[in-house]
């Protein structure tokens, strides 16, 4: 996208002037009228807090607030809220969609029609109130997007449906055309379209996996530390001081399974409802070259991802969700989603997420194939990172006793559970670790306590990096990293064999390695190249 400044006459005189060279076929259009119900309340929302602080200090001041500030508070809403709608202007030309905003700083975006890869409608509680939604177009090229705040729902979807269609297919810059093309072919010569592909629907049942995907626990401590920070000012507090100090009356037994029971309820709250207000109504669907993810409650977000981009897929299993039998699942992609990475499926059983991450690869293999160990060496060198990371704590505790008095078996105690840990991490980690290949696929297996399956198109691998450190050169091992242009664009082996990385990226990539697979005079070991 570009964001030239340019302007002249216009079809809108309310609306900045149109650029002579390019053809448009549309008039300047604004945003909905009804964005003007929206932005004050988020003005609202964005100084709640400073208001909030500032009148709780003149209130305790010897001066009250003056009713003139009222008003001026009010009417100051309003313009603010009313600028955006007043200074943003869209259309579409004949090559672009562009997008014009900004009051004493003015500024143009604009993204050729046929570049647009992804068209995404996301509508808050507040927009749903009201009957528009927000439109975020991306073109793949960089995180920025076009984003129309709030259009219709009609305008909205009849934007994405001729934006999406006339898009070009990635890496064919011959079909630039192909919107102008396909309008002349006569509707009996046109290839017929197929009905929507339905890949996986919410299932209820899957809400059992809620509480054990800690992905919320932030929330919840976070919650707990505001409570901490500014419970003792709550009106409740001398109330809660009072059933505090009643509770304590009783044995600590039950006191500590009081608080065991309560912080268990209050997890599964947190975590059931989450689950229900991100994934209500989720729906992954194939049609068009694209897949679309329409997913929530509240806020509901409908997302696009040209298949075309999709370059791989994840497979993360955390512990205690592996525990149950469960699993989630990411499209990796380039230029789309949060750096690549798109959540496409929620906390749900292990083979659903297996047999949908199947139908996205459209290869069944890659999801199920056994993953190849990286051998002993790779064991030691993880049990040996993981019992130096063990010896930590145990350090930290006898620094502390030169100033805190603690008993001589405390350190040893702190020994022998942290080593514990350690093993049982090193282990996993070990387990976790491997990789495969197949005829178009890159596997690669990694983690510790949360197993990952990383899948890679051959096609999106673009180089390769062998590194090794000075303990790995001394075991015989390296890191094998494929660098692509999806997902966090790098796919790690770590602890793997000289010869058998060589292997693996000869069979994914074997046009990439040629020359340095040939034989080069003067080299020792001409089969594989220099690790660095």
């Amino acid at each position: 996208m570009s964001e030239p400044g340019a302007t002249g006459p216009s079809a809108d005189p309310a609306a900045p002037a149109a650029d002579p060279a390019a053809p448009a076929t549309d008039p300047w259009r604004r945003l909905s009228p009804r964005m003007l119900l929206i932005n004050p309340v988020k003005v609202v929302g964005q100084f709640a807090f400073p208001a909030v602080v500032a009148f709780v200090g003149i209130s305790q001041g010897d001066r009250g607030m003056p009713w003139w500030a009222v008003p001026i508070v009010v009417i100051g809403t309003l313009v603010l809220g009313a600028i955006p709608w007043l200074t943003t202007f869209y259309r579409t030309t004949d090559t672009q969609l562009q997008l014009r905003q900004g009051l004493l700083n003015k500024r143009t975006k604009t993204a050729p029609l046929e570049r647009i890869r992804s068209v995404d409608l996301e509508a808050s509680l507040l927009h749903r109130v009201v009957g528009v939604s927000k439109v975020q177009i991306g073109t793949g090229v960089d995180d920025d997007r076009i984003s129309l705040d709030a259009v219709s729902r009609e305008v909205a979807s009849a934007l994405r449906s001729s934006l999406l269609s006339r898009r070009t297919p990635m890496g064919d810059p011959s079909t630039a055309t192909a919107s102008d093309d396909r309008a002349e072919v006569a509707p009996e010569l046109q290839a017929p379209t197929r009905p929507a592909e339905v890949l996986a629907e919410i299932d209820w049942s899957w809400i059992r996996f809620a509480p054990f995907s800690l992905a919320r626990l932030v929330l919840l401590a976070a919650v707990a530390g505001v409570l901490g920070q500014v419970g003792d000012e709550l009106p409740i507090a001398a109330v809660a001081g009072s059933a505090w100090a009643w509770v304590l009356q009783f044995a600590l037994p039950l006191v500590i399974a009081g608080l065991f029971v309560a912080g268990l309820t209050s997890w599964v709250t947190v975590a059931v409802t989450g689950y229900v207000v991100q994934w209500w109504n989720m729906r992954l669907t194939r049609d068009a070259g694209s897949l679309h993810l329409t997913a929530g409650l509240l806020t509901t977000r409908s997302i696009t991802v040209e298949e075309q981009r999709v370059r791989g897929v994840r497979l993360t299993e955390p512990v205690l969700l592996r525990l149950v039998g469960g699993a989630e699942l990411a499209a990796l992609a380039t230029g789309v989603g949060s750096g690549g990475v798109t959540a496409i499926l929620p906390p749900c059983p292990d083979e659903v997420a297996r047999r949908v991450g199947a139908d996205v690869l459209e290869h069944p293999e890659p999801m199920t194939v056994p993953l190849v160990s990286h051998g002993p060496r790779a064991r030691r060198r993880a049990w040996l990172r993981h019992l130096d990371n063990a010896l930590v704590p145990p350090v930290l505790v006898l620094v502390a006793m030169i100033w805190v008095d603690v008993a001589w078996w405390v350190p040893l105690a702190v020994l022998a559970v942290s080593a514990l840990l350690a093993v049982v991490v090193a282990e996993s980690a070990y387990r976790n670790l491997g990789h495969a290949t197949t005829s178009e696929h890159l596997v690669v297996g990694s983690g510790e306590l949360t197993r990952v399956r990383t899948v890679l198109e051959n096609d999106g691998i673009i180089g390769w990096v062998v590194s090794a450190s000075w303990f790995q050169r001394r075991a015989g091992l390296v890191t094998l990293t494929a660098t692509t242009a999806a997902g966090s664009e790098r796919v790690v082996a770590r602890d793997i064999p000289l010869t058998t990385a060589i292997q693996v990226a000869d069979r994914s990539t074997p046009q990439l390695l040629t020359a340095f697979l040939a034989p080069t005079p003067g080299r020792a070991d001409a089969s594989a190249p220099p690790v660095r």
